[in-house]
């Protein structure tokens, strides 16, 4: 038992010093340019100068002063930012030496630490074909470290991915305005298109596609035993064969183009990661689509 939580420690370390460091040198700038405060606070007053808004003048300090102020107004910087994780059985697969779910972790992480230097809440929800774990939105140190032991410790019940499930929970429990990343593999034969517009209408939403390149493209390497990790189902595939292997491409090239429709349709940001790659580039690529950069 020692054993275990001493591992469980390691990986939490490791986790927050590499995806800290990240949040702190690289993504500093890029968050915050993209992740912009909604809200307007009032700052000061100062004297009224052509041009500015009638509305803006203060009353009570024009007439005290016998001269003609406005209140001067800045954005309001603190943000709610939630991460929606798929955590269905489909992000156990890996095969470029990471699975799935361990590149969402270090995506997580990584956001996560980029909120909390900002001075922004942050919360999760879990799900899968049914809603796993919500932890609300929060700041500090402790529990950005409380998101990762549970991104390496949570045991879903569910194995299929339902994104309906986790969208229409999530816009229950929000109602305050967030930024939200939904991060998934979407491997979901549903249609949620109907979700995620009405998601979109409320809450800054972008979106993380996560996955192999072996569902984009299988190896030549025969007979082949494969399960599919969320229904359990078994077969066998020739990857020897050329038409096989185009066909997998095929369903893989449609999917995308269906998913890139969803997004571009509720005019959502997103990137697409694959396990063999550096995930810092997808995340520097999203925050810039968000500036216009």
């Amino acid at each position: 038992m020692e054993d275990r939580v001493l591992q469980l420690m390691k990986r939490v370390r490791r986790i927050e010093i590499k995806t800290r460091a990240l949040s702190n040198n690289i993504f500093a700038g890029e968050y915050h340019s993209a992740f912009k405060g909604r809200g307007m606070s009032f700052c000061e007053v100062r004297e009224y100068q052509p041009g500015d808004d009638v509305r803006d003048i203060d009353w009570n300090v024009s007439a005290r002063s016998e001269r003609t102020y406005v209140k001067v107004y800045e954005e309001e910087r603190e943000l709610t930012v939630m991460l929606l994780i798929d955590v269905s059985a489909s992000l156990d697969f890996g095969s470029q030496g990471q699975t799935q779910r361990e590149l969402i972790t270090e995506i997580a992480a990584t956001i996560a630490f980029s909120a909390i230097r900002n001075n922004d809440k942050i919360g999760v929800l879990f799900f899968s074909d049914r809603i796993e774990k919500f932890i609300p939105p929060a700041k500090g140190k402790g529990h950005i470290l409380l998101i990762i032991r549970e991104l390496l410790t949570l045991q879903p019940k569910g194995r299929r991915t339902d994104m309906k499930v986790g969208l229409e929970y999530f816009m229950r429990m929000m109602r305050k305005r967030s930024v939200t990343f939904l991060l998934s593999d979407f491997l979901d034969g549903n249609d949620y298109s109907t979700q995620i517009a009405m998601v979109r209408q409320k809450h800054d939403l972008v979106a993380v596609q996560v996955y192999d390149r072996r569902m984009a493209e299988l190896p030549n390497v025969g007979l082949l035993k494969v399960e599919d990790a969320e229904t359990g189902h078994l077969q066998y595939i020739d990857t020897s064969s050329r038409q096989v292997r185009k066909a997998q491409s095929l369903w893989w090239k449609n999917k995308n183009e269906s998913l890139r429709n969803i997004f571009e349709h509720s005019r959502i940001n997103y990137t697409s990661i694959a396990t063999n790659e550096d995930y810092v580039k997808g995340l520097k690529k999203l925050f810039a689509s968000k500036t216009g950069k």
